[in-house]
């Protein structure tokens, strides 16, 4: 595009008949873009995937500092152990994530979508693949249409052999989070990878490789459910990519300098870069649509030509529809989003949040169940004393070894005995069974049920304890 010219481009995608998933499908070839969303965007995948790809890796206390253990019921993180009675924690982080997701969308519309989606991200990083290897835009068209020949088949084949590459580290870092990742690799290697370890590798990097590789925008289009709904979250004040209109219309193409607004032209310069940029492949100029995913890639290519052109900048920009109809002006947008509806979101979001780290921070490293054990209700002793048995599970969620003491109450000179010695030590992040017996003198209880307690206590720590309810039977 010459700096005293610009001129409109073929904007009719040709579809690589060979990757069509529909139809009516045309492939996209999106045009790379320069500036300050596209440096975000390039933030968000590094990013997400510094966390994806660099966690399972790290060590902490000896274990991976992200892993989940499905087969032994362990979840690590960041040095916490948690165990499937810690469930409520994980609600709590539901919770989080979709607060967050109501307060982004009301705020900014759809910019998890734009900046940190799975989709997305995969996406962007198979085009980078393909267009360092294919070229840009124009190249990629003129290589799809072009007869197959030694040329093309080896760019073709050395974009499909890198796309399998990361699809595959992909998979094999998706079962590193669940699967000691050193461990995996030391399988991945030697071929001695169980089943469902091989399972899941390939199944995710089949997904990544077709989502990201093909079907790309097709996803967004038809598999995601956001883009359905995201209407009903957003108002008048949320700020949306918008087309100024106004300031755009009537477009048309004309040489840098000239007077257009004598010849009754806006500022759009009908040049199509927003089209030829969208993964999406949509027209913003026609107003806001579901398939928009929030990039702002258009209002990076369209400062572009703005900037060629000598106008101002924001012809596509992040604006309300309040201030596009001009029902209060621009200068006073911001104070309009931060409405009483994100205020009200950010406070709950806030609380819960809040809620949560003093719970995980105040969390004693301690559980226990107990169980009555129904083979034995009660029974008497030679001594003519009663005593029930029961089975106490002790979970040490802690990164080291403790060693317990037991104690009851609930009816006087109420004996504890135990199947092994005490102190009871359990391992790191270990749970241990015991058998676990109370003895009371007949004189001292009521026939029937009486509420007692059990008290499990930290030999070196009092303070990590558990008090765990449970009835006597007495007959």
């Amino acid at each position: 595009m010459s700096q005293s010219e610009v001129k409109l481009p073929a904007q009719v995608e040709e579809p690589g008949e060979g990757n069509e998933l529909y139809a009516a499908r045309k492939k996209i070839y999106a045009r790379s873009v320069s500036g300050v969303f596209a440096n975000l965007r390039i933030l968000g995948v590094a990013l997400t995937q510094f966390v994806f790809y660099v966690f399972p890796w790290l060590i902490w206390n000896d274990r991976p500092m992200m892993l989940f253990d499905l087969v032994h019921r362990k979840f690590y993180v960041f040095g916490y152990v948690f165990f499937p009675q810690d469930f409520i924690y994980l609600t709590g982080v539901l919770v989080i994530s979709a607060l967050a997701l109501f307060l982004f969308t009301a705020v900014a519309g759809r910019i998890w979508c734009g900046y940190a989606c799975p989709q997305t991200v995969y996406t962007e990083i198979f085009m980078w693949i393909e267009r360092a290897i294919e070229g840009d835009r124009a190249k990629q068209m003129k290589l799809d249409k072009a007869p197959w020949s030694p040329r093309k088949f080896g760019l073709k084949t050395a974009t499909q052999v890198a796309w399998v590459a990361v699809a595959l580290w992909t998979g094999f870092t998706f079962v590193g989070f669940f699967t000691p990742i050193r461990e995996l690799a030391q399988e991945f290697v030697t071929f001695s990878m169980g089943p469902w370890e091989t399972f899941w590798l390939f199944f995710y990097a089949f997904a990544t490789y077709g989502f990201a590789g093909y079907m790309r925008e097709q996803v967004c289009l038809y598999m995601c459910p956001y883009a359905r709904f995201q209407s009903v979250m957003f108002d008048p004040d949320t700020l949306i990519i918008t087309y100024d209109d106004q300031r755009g219309e009537p477009r048309g193409q004309r040489r840098k300098g000239s007077d257009y607004r004598a010849g009754g032209k806006g500022d759009c310069v009908d040049c199509g870069i927003c089209v030829q940029v969208c993964p999406t492949g949509i027209d913003i100029r026609k107003g806001l649509q579901y398939e928009c995913i929030g990039c702002s890639a258009c209002i990076d290519g369209c400062n572009v030509v703005m900037d060629k052109m000598g106008y101002p900048r924001g012809l596509i920009r992040y604006s309300t529809e309040n201030v596009m109809l001009g029902k209060f002006p621009e200068r006073t947008m911001m104070a309009h989003v931060f409405r009483p509806r994100v205020l009200l979101y950010t406070a709950i979001l806030s609380a819960i949040t809040i809620a949560l780290g003093v719970a995980l921070y105040l969390r004693t490293p301690l559980k226990a169940n107990i169980i009555r054990d129904r083979a034995n209700m009660v029974r008497e002793t030679d001594e003519g004393l009663l005593e029930n048995v029961y089975r106490m599970q002790i979970i040490n969620m802690d990164e080291k070894p403790h060693r317990y003491t037991l104690t009851a109450s609930g009816v006087d000179n109420l004996v504890v005995t135990t199947s092994d010695p005490l102190p009871l030590e359990v391992a790191p992040a270990s749970t241990r069974v015991v058998s676990v017996g109370l003895i009371a003198d007949p004189k001292d209880i009521k026939p029937g049920t009486t509420r007692v307690y059990i008290k499990l206590q930290d030999v070196e720590n009092p303070g990590n304890s558990t008090n765990e309810k449970t009835s006597f039977l007495a007959r």
